[in-house]
């Protein structure tokens, strides 16, 4: 299986700094034809590293209400079901959980309405209090910097190098650290599947 290399950091790099940015000028960029990176792209969707291009909105130019940084403290063990809950709530831009049990939510609201957005989207009695403050303002700037590639194993959970395995089930990658947790794997999802 193939890692990363230098070529497709700067393909990537190209492509946060514009999503919409042509094959054309990126292969000019990092010295491969067209077709070679769409076809790395393609690769690197295939991987899972590229999940989507999206659409970054400069919400200072439009009327939604005023932007706000809420972080929730979630009574034990309630943290991803009030994450997963504010992960569908238009107003909500970011949603990051941490791993003390804290949900911290980036949203635009009508002025002294988030306790209306928390009704709307979570269970109250998983929240045990909340705190907002006004932003100001952000910048959100995403980077590559010299990552490598590294999945975890998901039959073991060790790290899968490149002489690792992937296996696509239904559509959905899986990337496994040796032939063994692969054909374990494998194995128990067919019969799981089987016996649906």
């Amino acid at each position: 299986m193939r890692g990363l290399d230098d070529t497709d950091r700067g393909i990537v790099r190209l492509l946060l700094e514009d999503a919409r940015r042509p094959f054309s000028d990126i292969a000019e960029e990092v010295g491969l034809s067209a077709p070679a990176v769409s076809d790395r792209v393609d690769r690197l969707q295939e991987m899972g590293i590229v999940r989507g291009f999206t659409l970054d909105l400069d919400r200072s130019l439009l009327r939604a209400g005023v932007p706000v940084l809420v972080e929730i403290d979630a009574e034990p063990g309630r943290a991803a079901a009030v994450r997963d809950g504010l992960a569908d709530a238009d107003a909500v831009e970011h949603v990051f959980r941490t791993a003390d049990g804290r949900v911290t939510v980036t949203a635009t609201v009508p002025q002294a309405e988030v306790s209306d957005l928390l009704d709307a989207h979570v269970d109250l009695n998983d929240v045990d209090s909340y705190e907002v403050r006004l932003v100001a303002d952000s910048e959100w700037t995403p980077g590559l910097g010299t990552a490598e590639f590294a999945p975890e194993c998901a039959e073991c959970g060790n790290t899968v190098d490149e002489e690792g395995e992937r296996t696509v089930l239904d559509g959905d990658s899986y990337y496994f650290c040796c032939g063994s947790c692969e054909s374990r794997f494998v194995d128990h999802y067919e019969s799981l599947k089987e016996g649906a």
